[in-house]
This record gives structure tokens, sequence and C-alpha cells, in this order.
């Protein structure tokens, strides 16, 4: 690559980090205030909610990625345009269609740090933030959330855990197993449980009910040995939500998932969306180039850059009510996350071809 194409790189990167600069405040300022919604005296404090929104920085600047690189390559190419300097480089030589092939190495090279971004950092730090704050929220007596419960089959035999203490062990324990002709054998229900090596758990406080012959019996016991069927994974990241996964991560839950008999579209759907991003984002930074050759002679960029958030945001919406559909409707999951992307990035290199034929 000529020093043409390192200055264009140069150019679109610091309108990257113009891009960033305006939309991670304004987005954290929101995670912010929702964070404060579940803020409360006896356990999630205040402090601990900036934390959590300092800790899930480099998640909203990944989910931002598409974003930052449509109004990143507007702000880049447009500080050019309006200098003439775009005009300059392209006497010596530069067509449209060659400017938008160093605008991709420029979406690759971004694609390539927010993966390793994603995949070293914000899963990791998301992850760390979310036990944070559960284990505060967990401090809270008048705390009747269960948003961490968690299911799980091994043959005729189903668990269900209603949520982790502060130590991060099972609190509210139920244990179901069937009959092959799906009638209920026993039902253990278990105040608490404490995690043994070996992927042994001791049942406490336990309620054990057992049906035989049409007839019921009931015990009460202290302790009660189980042996768990959550041996593949620990408990804090399996009541980690998916988007909070790294790749390593969702290819052993989703294992996980399936040697259990659950469902796993939504963990699939996320794996896929990670490789979809990618895509998504070159094709954002591709639209770039008619929003800076459709009118190149323009002073300013505040129309531009409107337009170019109401792009993003339909673009981000529509994608984000496809997956959704997909999901919901059990449709074929790399199609569903895959498909949109291809599509766009189809499109924008139609407009620059085309852009490239008129100029």
């Amino acid at each position: 690559m000529n020093i043409f194409g390192r200055y264009l790189i140069r150019n679109v990167f610091i309108g990257f980090a113009a891009a960033a600069g305006l939309l991670i405040p304004l987005f954290t300022t929101f995670n912010l205030i929702n964070e404060l919604d579940d803020v409360s005296p006896g356990g999630y404090h205040w402090t601990q909610a900036v934390l959590v929104v300092l800790m899930t920085l480099p998640r909203t600047l990944i989910d931002l990625g598409p974003f930052i690189a449509l109004l990143g390559g507007i702000v880049g190419l447009g500080q050019m345009s309006k200098s003439l300097e775009l005009t300059a480089i392209r006497t010596v030589g530069y067509s449209i269609f060659r400017i938008a092939m160093v605008m991709l190495c420029a979406g690759v090279l971004l694609t390539v740090v927010l993966g390793a971004l994603d995949e070293w950092a914000a899963s990791p730090m998301q992850q760390h933030a979310l036990q944070l704050k559960n284990t505060a929220m967990a401090k809270d007596p008048d705390n009747d959330n269960v948003s961490n419960m968690l299911w799980a089959r091994r043959d005729n035999e189903f668990v269900t855990v209603k949520t982790l203490d502060s130590h991060h062990q099972p609190v509210g324990v139920e244990i179901f197993t069937y009959k092959p002709d799906l009638s209920l054998e026993s039902y253990i229900f278990a105040k608490t449980a404490t995690i043994q090596d070996g992927g042994s758990w001791i049942l406490h406080g336990v309620n054990q009910k057992n049906w035989s012959n049409r007839e019921e019996t009931v015990k009460t016991l202290d302790t009660l040995p189980w042996k768990s069927i959550f041996t593949n994974m620990s408990l804090e990241e399996l009541t980690m939500p998916s988007d909070s996964f790294s790749i390593r991560q969702l290819n052993h839950y989703i294992h996980y998932l399936k040697s259990t008999d659950q469902p796993s579209n939504e963990f699939k759907l996320a794996l896929w969306q990670k490789l979809g991003r990618p895509i998504l984002t070159l094709a954002m930074i591709l639209l770039a180039i008619p929003f800076t050759f459709s009118a190149p002679r323009s002073p300013g960029m505040g129309s531009r850059l409107a337009v170019g958030v109401i792009v993003g945001l339909l673009t981000y919406i529509s994608y984000q009510i496809i997956v959704n559909l997909g999901l919901l409707l059990s449709l074929n999951v790399q199609l569903t996350t895959l498909l949109p992307p291809v599509l766009l990035l189809a499109v924008a290199l139609k407009l620059v071809y085309r852009f490239d034929k008129n100029h």
C-alpha cells in the first residue's frame, strides 16, 4: 500500500475515534441510567453500578462497531473532501472504487481489533461485572430477582436452581425424576446446596417425595448428597447472558446444552452474530462512500451525519428484529444472522461500483 492509501486509512481511523468519542459517552449514560434502576439500599449500591458500567465499556464499543464504522467513515472522508484532499488523491489515479478498497482495508483492521477486544477483554469484563452485580443484589433481603434461574436435564431427571448466593452456591434447588411413562417418580426440594469436588452437591434442608404403586412417601432430611448435572461449566458462567460469552465459551456452552437436551438456538444465534458483525461493519464503512461522493463539494457534514445516524439506527433495529424473529420462529441460524449483513454488503458494493462509473 502506497503513501496515499496509508494516509486515507489514518484519516478514516481518526474518524472512527471521533465517532466513538461521540457515541460511547451517550450510550454509557443510557447504560448508567438503566443500572441505577436496580440500585437498592440493602444490596446494589450506586458506586457498584458505576463500576459495572465502566467494566462494560468494551462491550458497548463492540456493539456500536458498525455504527462507528459508518459515522467514522463519513467524518474521515468528509474532512478530506472538504479540504479537497480527496480531489487531489483522485487526480493521481485513485478511483472511487480504489478508495473504497482502502476503506475496506481499514474496516478489516477495525473488525480484527474489535474481535480481539471481544474475545479477550469485553467478554470476561462483562461477566465479572454481572457477577459483581448479582452478588450485590443477592445480599439484599428484599430482592426477589429470579433472573439467574437455571434448568438442566439428564435422561428423565430435570433440575432447576432458583438463584445463587453471594458465595455462588445454589439456592432453591428442585429435582424432578420421571418414569418412562412420564409420570412423576420423585421430587426433591432443597433450600440450599454446597458444591463439592468431583461434581457432587450436598443438599441442605431437603424435602423429598416419592411415588410408587400410587402411594406417596415424604421425607425431611438435613442433608442429601446428589450427583450434579451441572458438571461441564461453572454455575457463574451458566447464569450469564448469551451476549457476554466469548466464541470459545459459546462453543462450550452449546455443547453443554446439547448434552443435557436443552434448547441452544439462543446461544447459536449469539455465536453466529459474532461472525456476522464483522460483515455488517464492512458493509457500513462502504456505505460512507455514497455519503461522501453524492455531494463532494458540500461545505458541512451535519446533514450527512444526520442521515448516517438514521441509516445506522434503521440498520441496527432491522437486524435485531430479524435475529429475534429467527429465534422466535426457529429459523436457520446461519441464514438469519449472516444473510442480512451479506445483502447489505452487496448493496454497498453495488453503490460503490455505481458511483465509480458515474464519476
